[in-house]
């Protein structure tokens, strides 16, 4: 067993040397061999975190900024940096003044961390406002040591010349240089304030603060351009900031467009900078049992309900998109169709929001004007993107591709006197379906001469009946070997209502559905028989050229899942064909519902 104990002490002033307050672990484990890398502790009594927010005015988004506070009280960094443009300012009202900062001061007073306030120019850009500043602050630059870090917090503003016209007094000039000359060994020397004024022409005595600053350790942070970009010159690294909550376009990373806060690891080398993107930063709920069951545990919300329509009248077809929000919060639908290349189509609507716990219904109009045989065409593609959007967490996106088509409505009719035994003289007048879907090695595939298959159904008072005729050139049969790996029949049939069936992924095999494979083999050619929701009659006759099938599903089956006498079921049938020494291909009526290929809706039979 491994039985660690850990002793950690924590000083404030001290002047021991590092190796003597590291860490120490006491390890009783019964090897030589360690299960980790090693124990030299990523940790000194000098090295500390801070973080860095920025602009919030020039146009400010709502909630952004007090999102981002919220957000620091989860990451609990030592204190908070500013680089100005706190208020939207530019005014010499003292009502709306005090109104702007009893705002901004509230939404600081829920930060739980110390906060230090830098001025920019929608801060201070007349009088009125260097007073109020004044009466609050008390100053508009200072600066304070921690951890033998000196921290210069700047005043951009002081000639109240405005947004690109920052500067650098006299005075404050000559005050930096006292502070530099008095503290000229520090380990590092970080300075903040509003307006880049390194790229900013006649900024006064600027160039004069960083002749200062070139020779020691130091950093310089910035904001006021809402864009982030990083320069390397004067022997540090020059910084200026996006936003938290600022006017923005949100253009991303490519254009340094995004809100976030910097979070500062200071070490013994100097600072280790890193960008938090405010969507980036959540807290333990994240993700909860109520969003895995949103996404993952419930169909796709956006379906397109399948249409059924009469050969010969097939020049506009209308359906309807269901989109249904199970939850407690707003949901966005947005849709985008790709270009068919033989049908056009239109949706009512291409972006909704559906209320929580609603659904919302609205029209799809397809147009086959050259009315193409439906049976012939691909499917069409729509990318539906779905949006929960939550308060108190990260909005939830993802997405699906709806494939879509409008088919042929397929009736079943009546029989009588079938005679289960392989022999499908009685299904000569009946109505054949071609199975032409193929998937897998189509290299392989050489075509009717290969495989060729076809198939045909009924119904009487007690069963519904499946009748298959296979033309195989080869066989492939192994008597002990897998069903999965040979040459088999497959039949899938669910006989839920449309509304399910239509739908159905490929979930529930073996009890929500019947899937029925039906090997060669001479004995037990059905895999798992025994096992079948419902005990399924089927006699195969070998032929010259391949094999015919009869099968019968009892109608008492088809009844107890429909909740009732059925009207319609959904019928999967296909082939694995496997010719000795090549890889298989498989046959299919409509893609296996289990594909990504699937359509929904495709296989519908309707009681005629």
């Amino acid at each position: 067993m491994l039985r660690l104990s850990l002793l950690f002490a924590c000083f404030l002033f001290t002047s021991t040397t590092f190796s003597q307050n590291k860490p120490v672990i006491y390890v009783d484990i019964p090897s030589q061999q360690k299960p980790w890398n090693h124990i030299d502790w990523n940790a000194s009594p000098e090295q500390f975190q801070f973080a860095i927010v920025t602009d919030r005015t020039g146009g400010h988004r709502p909630g952004v900024f007090p999102t981002g506070i919220k957000k620091l009280n989860l990451l609990q960094p030592e204190f908070v940096m500013s680089v100005g443009d706190l208020i939207e300012g530019y005014t010499r009202d003292t009502v709306r003044l005090n109104e702007e900062w009893k705002e901004f001061n509230g939404f600081i007073s829920e930060l739980e961390a110390p906060f230090f306030y830098v001025p920019g120019n929608h801060d201070i850009t007349n009088e009125v406002m260097e007073k109020k500043w004044e009466e609050m602050f008390g100053v508009s630059y200072y600066h304070f040591i921690y951890k033998d870090v000196l921290f210069l917090c700047l005043n951009s503003e002081d000639n109240l010349r405005g947004a690109g016209k920052g500067t650098i007094d006299d005075e404050q000039y000559e005050y930096i240089k006292k502070v530099l000359e008095e503290n000229k060994d520090v380990k590092w020397t970080l300075a903040f304030l509003h307006q880049p004024l390194w790229v900013q022409e006649d900024t006064k005595r600027w160039d004069d603060v960083e002749k200062l600053l070139q020779d020691r350790p130091h950093n310089v942070f910035a904001g006021h351009y809402h864009r982030y970009w990083k320069t390397q010159r004067n022997n540090g690294k020059y910084i200026a900031l996006a936003t938290t909550g600022g006017g923005s376009r949100l253009r991303g990373k490519a254009y340094g467009e995004f809100d976030h806060v910097v979070w500062v690891t200071m070490t013994d080398e100097g600072p280790i900078l890193a960008n938090l993107f405010l969507d980036g930063i959540w807290d333990e709920n994240v993700v909860t049992e109520e969003i895995v069951d949103l996404v993952r545990n419930q169909p796709f919300p956006v379906k397109i309900e399948p249409v059924y329509v009469n050969k010969g009248s097939t020049e506009e077809i209308k359906t309807t998109v269901r989109a249904t929000n199970n939850s407690d919060t707003k949901m966005h639908i947005s849709l985008k169709g790709i270009t068919h290349g033989d049908l056009f189509y239109q949706f009512e609507k291409t972006e909704i929001t559906v209320e929580p716990n609603d659904v919302a219904i609205f029209g799809l109009t397809i147009q086959n004007i050259e009315k193409k045989d439906l049976n012939r065409l691909p499917a069409m593609n729509i990318e539906a993107e779905v949006t929960y959007e939550f308060d108190e967490k990260p909005d939830v996106r993802f997405s699906s591709n709806l494939r879509y088509l409008p088919f042929y409505k397929n009736r079943v009719e009546t029989i009588q006197n079938v005679k289960l035994d392989g022999d499908l003289g009685e299904w000569k007048n009946r109505e054949w379906i071609a199975v032409e879907h193929m998937e897998g090695s189509p290299f392989v595939f050489d075509g009717k001469e290969d495989l060729e298959m076809k198939f045909a159904t009924a119904y009487d008072k007690d069963y519904f009946y499946v009748a298959i005729d296979v033309q195989d050139n080869n066989f492939y049969i192994k008597e002990e070997g897998s069903y999965w790996n040979q040459d088999a029949i497959i039949v899938g049939l669910d006989g839920r209502p449309l509304h399910i069936s239509a739908f159905n992924g490929g979930e529930g095999r073996g009890t929500d559905w019947l899937a029925f494979l039906r090997t060669f083999k001479s004995k037990n050619p059905v895999y798992n028989e025994d096992s079948l929701p419902v005990a399924v009659t089927s006699a195969l006759k070998k032929t010259a050229t391949g094999a015919q099938l009869e099968m019968a599903i009892p109608m008492s089956y088809l009844e107890e899942m429909s909740n009732g006498p059925w009207n319609s079921l959904r019928l999967g049938v296909g082939y694995y064909d496997f010719d000795a020494n090549e890889e298989p291909t498989t046959h299919f009526w409509f893609p296996a519902w289990t594909e990504n290929s699937d359509i929904p809706g495709s296989g519908m039979l309707f009681k005629n």
